[in-house]
């Protein structure tokens, strides 16, 4: 097989979460250790870095990536979902695992996946340990896939844990209250492991991660208590590029990462570094400016409040729950604009009912669906739309719905596209 033979032998064999939902979340970790325990336990060659939570969990992974990177450490990063390519999902300094090894990884445990029946997911993490330790790497930040305690990435050990926040999402699988799915992340809590916990605003949410810390004599860490920010200011570089400059408990850095939202995910980050060092790695002020700075260039985060085009301005991000899209809206509003015209669309299974309602109504709504079995249709999300106020109309795909955006955009309006990761892949 070649790659792209390769790649569709996986999806037809082991059915993504993206395409299918929650009938492709396997829970437990028993299947994960058994194959694990057949490769040898690659994970215990290197470092790791676990991190969780509802949202900025992929902001931070990737900042914290290219601190470690500038710092002069071999670094993988594992993340989920891919955008465009799959091995998006591993890379290492940057770039992404080769086609080949992806071939090779498949062809020599194809007789595991007919013993084991593993998940995509499953495959997907035994693929990135392996390849992390074929490279040599010095630390690999590994971003969860759902949850925490159930998830595949759990059979790790790391140096420090981080959980970003806690919002409503996948309450079919995690729990319908923000307890509940704290309670589901904090199972990445390990004995003796410090964690550094990003927002907690919740007493009862507080109260889990503190319980739980206290059960596995874990140090805990929470930016609220442990982070000052001074100044939080847009700016534009002499690229042209704006970015966003932070000061920190005195420490000032930039960021290429944009969006409200990232006033909380760089000090869960900057915190996150603090802990890093006391536990001895090497990180100089100048590694840690230079990594936030360069967390764009470093480690190619895509999605993130991203720029896709000009006159009209055009935004993506891949926002999709309450917590993301209040963020977003607020954005919104504060990016300078004539008429705001937003494409977007959802999956079936998200809670669009405590969504919609979210969304800014003097919005002009370019209904569509990503071109995938879970995508709620159009219409359908075009008439829950209306019943909440919101005015536009349906196209039946991504593309038609964004020509028909920018044909209706005078130069000086604001077109985002957004409502899923997979509305922002195909845009992308």
């Amino acid at each position: 097989m070649n790659y792209q033979e390769t790649i569709q032998y996986i999806y037809n064999r082991m059915p993504l979460f993206q395409v299918v939902g929650s009938s492709a979340y396997k829970p437990g970790l028993d299947s994960m250790k058994s194959f694990d325990e057949y490769l040898g336990h690659p994970h215990q060659s290197f470092a790791t870095i676990h991190v969780a939570g509802t949202n900025g969990k992929g902001s931070v992974s990737h900042t914290l990536a290219s601190v470690l990177q500038s710092a002069g450490y071999k670094v993988g990063l594992f993340t989920s979902p891919h955008l465009r390519d799959f091995r998006e999902r591993v890379r290492v300094n940057g770039e992404m695992m080769s086609q080949q090894f992806v071939i090779d990884f498949v062809k020599k445990y194809q007789n595991v996946f007919d013993v084991l029946y593993p998940s995509f997911f499953e495959v997907n993490v035994a693929m990135a340990f392996d390849y992390f330790r074929q490279q040599q790497i010095d630390v690999a930040v590994v971003e969860v896939g759902l949850g925490g305690r159930l998830d595949s990435t759990n059979i790790i050990t790391p140096k420090l844990s981080i959980i970003t926040n806690i919002s409503l999402d996948h309450t079919a699988i995690l729990g319908d209250t923000v307890e509940q799915i704290a309670g589901e992340k904090a199972g990445i809590i390990k004995p003796g492991v410090p964690v550094v916990i990003g927002e907690a605003d919740q007493p009862g949410v507080r109260q889990v991660f503190i319980n739980k810390a206290h059960q596995e004599g874990a140090p805990i860490f929470f930016v609220d208590e442990q982070i000052k920010t001074e100044g939080v200011t847009q700016q534009i570089g002499t690229d042209r590029m704006p970015y966003q400059h932070f000061v920190l408990n005195g420490f000032a850095l930039n960021t290429p990462l944009l969006g409200l939202y990232q006033q909380k995910n760089i000090p869960t980050a900057y915190l996150a570094v603090l802990q890093l060092r006391r536990l001895g790695f090497h990180l100089t002020d100048e590694a840690v400016s230079d990594g936030f700075s360069r967390t764009l260039s470093q480690t190619h985060l895509l999605g993130r409040w991203q720029k896709i085009g000009d006159s009209p301005l055009t935004i993506c991000d891949t926002g999709h729950n309450e917590a993301g899209i209040t963020y977003i809206v607020q954005q919104l509003r504060q990016t300078p604009h004539r008429t705001l015209r937003i494409v977007y669309g959802v999956m079936k299974d998200k809670d669009i009912a405590h969504i919609l309602p979210l969304l800014p109504r003097e919005a002009v709504y370019y209904f569509t669906r990503a071109a995938i079995s879970r995508s709620l249709p159009q219409d359908e999300l075009k008439k829950r739309a209306e019943a909440v106020g919101l005015k536009g109309n349906a196209y039946p795909s991504i593309a038609e719905a964004l020509a028909a955006a920018r044909g209706d955009s005078a130069p000086e309006d604001l077109l985002f596209v957004g409502g899923s990761t997979y509305v922002v892949a195909e845009i992308l």
